[in-house]
Parts: structure tokens; sequence; C-alpha cells
């Protein structure tokens, strides 16, 4: 007795996406970042510091930017903390990363850049 094969090769209804009748037509557009007069008014900020995995060395990673903010200003914004602190870090993964133990002085930096700071 032989058994028909199924075809691989031919299409097949695979299982249907739940999103597939949503139309993006009849979606207000997103919401543009509240400005306040020089300053951009961009959220909620999270402090916190870190040691781990940096040879004992202190951090203040700065996280949790509103989806709104794009990486290119997040990556503007660790210029200016740098250059204003006089201090080293990085931009990576939508976090700013400041070398040292400095929050007091990297949480008036984000408040003067109209941000409002959570953590220490």
């Amino acid at each position: 007795m032989k058994r028909d094969r199924i075809p691989v090769s031919a299409p097949q209804s695979g299982l249907q996406s739940p999103f597939a009748a949503l139309e993006v037509a009849g979606l207000p557009a997103p919401a543009p970042v509240a400005a306040l007069p020089g300053k951009t008014a961009g959220g909620r900020v999270v402090l916190r510091r870190e040691k781990a995995h940096r040879g004992g060395k202190t951090v203040v990673v700065v996280s949790d930017f509103a989806p709104a903010i794009n990486s290119s200003f997040i990556e503007d914004l660790a210029r200016r903390a740098r250059q204003r602190l006089g201090c080293g870090g990085t931009a990576r993964d939508r976090r700013i990363e400041l070398q040292g133990d400095r929050a007091p002085e990297v949480r008036a930096f984000f408040e003067s850049e109209g941000f409002i700071v959570a953590g220490p």
C-alpha cells in the first residue's frame, strides 16, 4: 500500500496572523514630545548606580527613556552630559552610562534638561 506524500514545495496556508486585518490608515499620529522654551521635556528617566562587571568602578546608568525619544537624541544627550560633568561614559541600548559615583550631579543635569528623574 502506497501513501500519498504531502507536497512541500506548494504554497500552504499557515497560521493566520491576528493582526492581518488591522489598518494603520485610521490611527492618529504619534504625539510629539512636549517642549519647554529652549528645553525638551523628555518624560521620566531612572538613575541607578552599578559596579557589576566593571572592575569595582562605579557608573551611573540613566535608563527608561520614553519610546518617542530616538537613539540619536540619547547619544547627543550623553555627549552633552559628559561635557558638562567632565567625565567619561557611553550611550548603548537606549541607556546612558556615566563614569564615576556622581548621581547628584547627573540628577541635576537631567532635571535641567527637562526630565523627571527617579532613583538616587
